[in-house]
């Protein structure tokens, strides 16, 4: 018997919602932008890691148009080595911009996240192919940061493999680090899977002590693999302020994930985690860092792990490193693993104080009110066999044992003011919907 999936809007409060459109990308490598009615209002034939509609603010006043991945590398490595350009699509699907066949190789390697910048600029999170002596005398996947002028020069650039030593590895850590490039130098995600960089912007830590660290230019960057979330200074690529690799082992805790709801209270070990930013001037929080902790396997060595899988949003006041708000499935009244995406996913703070959550790897898009109730509910219908645009991403790298399969995956969802788009704020009443068979 087959197994039939439920897709499409489940769950809609209209008096508690957010409304706005949200694009992704799908598992079919096609970007959509939909809004909470589950309806496509339009779409781009592209993927990307992640799409994203430009704030007009920050686009000389065009709306609607969308960051994507363009062309493919043709590296067999596939991964974080297979972009080979990425730019800008107008509505109407025509290349405002193009940047990837002057970077250094000829291909862009972008992957996990890019930024406009208000100088207009683009930061652009890519991978370099080189030897880190720290790691041995493997060519490996290096992963860091291009700034890139609107003509195509690279203005800025910063490599993790030039700072490790400023991360904190304990000698286990590193002997863990190396054992692993050693047995995979080639590993198509990198060593550390860089998978996330957001400058700050502006913010209060700033504004009341700009000799804080917390400099708008700073940039936020998240190491998958290493458990680490990190500011860099700008200026000097050091890390200012940081969170990982390790944590306090919390005595008795079968599950470190969740050991009281109480906040705010010390954070704990995060996992696997995924797009660490500072929440915005003018939305709920603001100033603190909003984060998906996916507790996936991870960590140099590995970070202990609960019974009991289950992912959480963290948001950290981050001049006290304390937890001031989290969401856990239990928070909806939900077993933990009932919530869990051991990669990929991310969070983002809405103006009314809701969270919109990507739950990744289920392709699940929902959102949340500060107290954890889901007020809408999507279940992205749009299947693949890979990663947004990367149908192959070495899934033969173990014989017998990795196999191809559908998914409904979703990299990162981003909810877009009605604003943004040509389209304006849809004339219309959101309906109520309940398709979730439970109360």
């Amino acid at each position: 018997m087959a197994f039939v999936r439920i897709t499409g809007v489940t769950y809609l409060d209209p008096e508690l919602v957010h409304d706005s459109f949200v694009v992704f990308t799908g598992a079919d490598s096609v970007t959509r932008l939909i809004d909470l009615t589950g309806t496509v209002v339009h779409e781009w034939p592209h993927a990307g890691v992640p799409p994203r509609i430009l704030d007009p603010a920050l686009n000389g006043g065009r709306v609607g148009d969308v960051g994507v991945q363009l062309t493919e590398s043709g590296d067999a490595r596939g991964g974080i080595y297979a972009n080979g350009t990425v730019g800008q699509l107008d509505w109407a699907g025509e290349r405002v911009w193009e940047w990837g066949t002057e970077a250094p190789g000829g291909a862009a390697r972008q992957n996990h996240d890019w930024e406009l910048l208000p100088n207009g600029n683009r930061l652009i999170l890519v991978t370099v192919p080189r030897v880190v002596p720290a790691l041995g005398d493997h060519v490996v996947g290096d992963q860091g940061l291009y700034e890139v002028a609107p003509d195509g020069t690279i203005v800025w650039s910063w490599l993790a493999g030039d700072h490790l030593a400023e991360f904190g590895f304990s000698e286990a850590g590193w002997e863990a680090l190396r054992a692993t490039v050693a047995r995979d130098p080639e590993d198509p995600w990198g060593y550390l899977e860089m998978n996330s960089a957001k400058s700050l912007g502006p913010n209060r830590w700033f504004d009341g002590d700009p000799d804080s660290g917390f400099a708008p230019d700073n940039i936020l960057i998240s190491f998958r693999k290493a458990n680490i979330i990190a500011l860099l200074d700008k200026a000097t690529g050091a890390p200012v302020w940081q969170c990982g690799p390790y944590y306090e082992a919390i005595p008795g805790a079968q599950h470190q994930r969740i050991t009281t709801h109480k906040v705010p209270r010390p954070l704990d070990q995060t996992s696997g985690q995924h797009n660490p930013h500072m929440i915005a001037p003018g939305l709920p929080g603001a100033g603190n860092i909003l984060v998906f902790d996916n507790q996936g396997g991870a960590g140099y060595p590995a970070a202990p792990l609960g019974i009991y899988a289950g992912s959480r949003v963290l948001e950290i006041d981050p001049s006290t490193r304390q937890i001031v708000w989290q969401y856990t499935a239990e928070d909806s009244g939900l077993p933990p693993w009932t919530f869990f995406s051991s990669f990929v996913s991310n969070a983002q703070r809405l103006p009314n104080g809701n969270t919109l959550i990507t739950e990744g790897m289920q392709g699940r898009l929902f959102q949340v009110t500060p107290d954890g109730d889901v007020v809408w509910e999507y279940l992205s219908p749009y299947e693949g066999y890979g990663v947004a645009g990367e149908p192959e991403v070495k899934h033969t790298r173990v014989p017998g044992v990795d196999r191809l399969t559908l998914s409904p995956l979703v990299y990162r969802a981003q909810a877009v003011p009605f604003a943004w788009t040509p389209l304006g704020t849809p004339a219309r009443a959101l309906p109520s919907i309940d398709l979730r068979g439970r109360s």
